[in-house]
């Protein structure tokens, strides 16, 4: 079935209600517009709960939890009956209306803010819920009896880092919690009970919102698309909870390439593949049913890494890869990715420097990798993306790419030359314009759109013709995983015309949701 979808990032969305972010309740006036413009899925980057101190969606303190900054408050009961927002100190609110109007995300701001607001709709939740025993809070009860295998380590874990060591990573704890005696974790669980609590609660919160906006953004016939970061942190509740799983000893990275010399040094811990096909890897297995619960797709993040992962040992040995050899690498990535794709279509991130066997593997299993307009090209021809296999995702860049106008202005002009050959733009051609405009935007995205692949995927920057970025790989910067979208996403419906410039465009190419 060919189909169209939008990348933006949650954070991105900007709303009126929204607390200097996107939140949850914010995908669904986001999908209704997507849906109107002709897209049926909206991807989005990860939600999981970020470790301390980074803004990147892709250093995960946990697999499984939604991150706490992405819950509105203006949704959730326990906040209005703690009084809302008119019941913040003044510095809250005069805070609250200066990050609604941020040009971008301040992170550690509107965590703080966050913080201090869920600590109060906790407590009214407490007295008012808990304390009685209602329904609520067998509600509450119930959401851990289901989602015990990782909550009950999760809210221990954060209990722990936080509330009593301070931040410390984990493996800088006493030894009996470091090495989880289990009389230290009853001791534990007993003496922060409260607060186990409170990060159980905060899950619930943010599960029952996600499943309402997921429910009625596939009312307006739009799917959620997310994204499964290819490791966590190795601060996190999972490499504590399973340090079996995980070579502690050395880092994840990325081998030298046509981009970077030295390659890449990620500073995460490394799979140990062997452990981990011998117990059937359950690890993995709970991350896809977690997946699958909260999105009808995803997207895999590296997934030349779960074939073959690339890692720098911490003694200054030689890098290497694991598994060692081609066959290995074949069977590891293809047992991973059997366990992922359950319950979810699965997309594969092969992107940068892939073998020709792990795409090979990937078309035996009809999962669908990447072809992304600006790459794929043969010296100096480009591929004509009529040709593009069907089962695979056209796009016009990532969140890690400068936006296609910006690409496009810094083209060289044999460059831009060669790409206006491709047959689906020669109605550019005899313009050959040397700046990106309206047409170059409307000319590209139809040649994406007609393209053999079924999904086609834009970048809300691309499909609107702007010039923001999400991130800028191999920098550390406030500007990246700070985007937000100009405008407030009620008033997007109130632009008529590139509701249905876009919609023309799913319409043409068979992309719009009933076209055949």
């Amino acid at each position: 079935m060919r189909h169209a979808g939008l990348l933006v990032p949650l954070f991105s969305i900007r709303s009126a209600p929204s607390w200097g972010l996107g939140e949850i309740p914010d995908l669904v006036p986001m999908a209704r517009w997507a849906a109107q413009a002709g897209f049926s899925l909206l991807q989005l980057l990860p939600v999981n709960e970020a470790s301390r101190g980074q803004d990147s969606p892709y250093g995960a303190l946990s697999a499984y939890a939604i991150d706490p900054v992405y819950a509105s408050l203006e949704a959730m009961p326990d906040f209005a009956a703690a009084g809302g927002a008119a019941a913040l100190e003044p510095g809250d609110r005069e805070e609250l209306a200066r990050l609604r109007e941020a040009p971008a995300v301040s992170w550690p701001r509107v965590r703080a803010l966050k913080a201090r607001a869920l600590e109060a709709a906790f407590r009214s939740f407490q007295e008012r819920e808990w304390r009685l025993r209602g329904e609520r809070a067998r509600d509450l009860e119930a959401f851990c009896a289901e989602h015990a295998r990782w909550l009950d380590d999760y809210a221990l874990f954060v209990a722990l880092h936080d509330d009593v060591l301070g931040g410390r990573v984990w493996t800088s704890w006493p030894a009996p919690l470091r090495d989880r005696q289990p009389a230290a974790l009853d001791q534990a669980r007993e003496e922060l009970a409260d607060r186990i609590l409170y990060y159980s609660w905060l899950q619930w919160q943010l599960d029952l919102q996600w499943h309402e906006a997921r429910r009625r953004a596939n009312r307006a016939g739009v799917e959620l698309m997310g994204d499964l970061p290819f490791m966590v942190a190795g601060d996190s509740a999972d490499v504590w909870s399973r340090p079996g799983d995980f070579r502690l000893d050395a880092r994840v990275g990325v081998p030298p390439d046509a981009f970077s010399a030295t390659g890449q040094d990620w500073g995460l811990p490394v799979y140990r593949w062997d452990v981990m096909a011998r117990e059937g890897y359950p690890w993995l297995a709970e991350r896809a049913r977690r997946s699958a619960a909260l999105y009808g797709y995803y997207r895999v993040d590296h997934v030349v890494g779960l074939y073959r992962t690339y890692y720098r040992p911490d003694d200054g040995g030689p890098a290497a890869f694991i598994p060692a050899g081609e066959p290995d690498q074949i069977r590891n990535g293809e047992a991973v990715m059997a366990v992922l794709s359950r319950g979810a279509r699965v997309i594969a991130e092969d992107l940068g420097t892939v073998p020709d066997f792990v795409r090979a593997s990937l078309a035996r299993l009809g999962i669908p990798g990447y072809r992304v307009l600006r790459w794929e090209r043969d010296g100096d021809t480009w591929r004509d993306p009529a040709a593009w296999p069907a089962v695979s995702v056209a796009t016009t860049g990532t969140h890690d790419t400068e936006s296609l106008a910006e690409w496009y202005d810094a083209l060289p002009e044999g460059e831009r030359a060669a790409l206006l050959r491709i047959p689906g733009l020669a109605g550019l051609r005899d313009r050959s314009p040397a700046r990106f405009d309206d047409g170059v935007r409307d000319a590209v995205l139809e040649l994406v759109y007609r393209s053999g692949s079924d999904l086609a995927l834009l970048p809300f920057q691309d499909a609107l013709g702007t010039r923001e970025r999400v991130n800028t790989p191999a920098t550390v910067s406030e500007r990246n995983w700070s985007y937000r979208i100009p405008m407030d996403v009620a008033a997007l419906p109130g632009d008529g015309a590139t509701v249905a410039r876009l919609r023309g465009l799913a319409e043409r190419s068979g992309r719009l949701r009933g076209s055949p």
